[in-house]
């Protein structure tokens, strides 16, 4: 399996696991609107970190000087800022050869600070950062004693398929 193969897979993954994540939080009742809230914020704030590494990326311009926003988005304005987003990584991915996941890239990170990354760390970066701020927000579920979903790359594969699951 190839890194830009491997990219594609947990990229698809990622897509999941938030629509997962995204449906769960939609169904929490008015009892949980601090908790629903204090969910949109990590997500948002995963959210921002995913456009301006795609900026980064591009080598564009980014379009916020800070990994949050004044503005709390509303949750179905954000789940389809997030879908379009995947969405954009999903493709971006499966179009990079190799030569193109090992370029380095300089930029400056919202703190100022400088960095210097291959794109290939720039995605893994993205992914290991969303799944954390996940994990955070399946944290606060588990706390009101409701099922969260399962965020499980394993889960993801056997889901999608499930042949894998079969022995010849």
């Amino acid at each position: 399996m190839s890194a830009a193969t491997l990219l594609t897979s947990l990229f698809q993954y990622k897509a999941w696991a938030s629509k997962e994540l995204f449906v769960c939080l939609m169904g929490l009742g008015e009892g949980y609107a601090s908790d629903r809230h204090t969910g949109i914020l990590i997500l948002n704030h995963a959210h921002i970190v995913d456009c301006i590494f795609a900026a980064n990326l591009e080598r564009k311009k980014r379009g916020y000087a800070e990994s949050g926003t004044a503005e709390v988005p509303a949750l179905s304005e954000l789940f389809n800022a997030v879908k379009k987003t995947d969405s954009w990584y999903i493709d971006y991915v499966s179009r990079l050869s190799s030569q193109g996941l090992e370029e380095t890239i300089d930029f400056t990170f919202t703190d100022g600070a400088l960095g210097r990354m291959s794109r290939e760390e720039m995605l893994a970066h993205v992914i290991t950062h969303s799944g954390y701020h996940r994990g955070e927000v399946g944290r606060i579920i588990s706390q009101l004693s409701i099922a969260r979903p399962r965020d499980i790359f394993t889960g993801y594969l056997h889901k999608v398929q499930p042949t894998r699951r079969e022995r010849p």
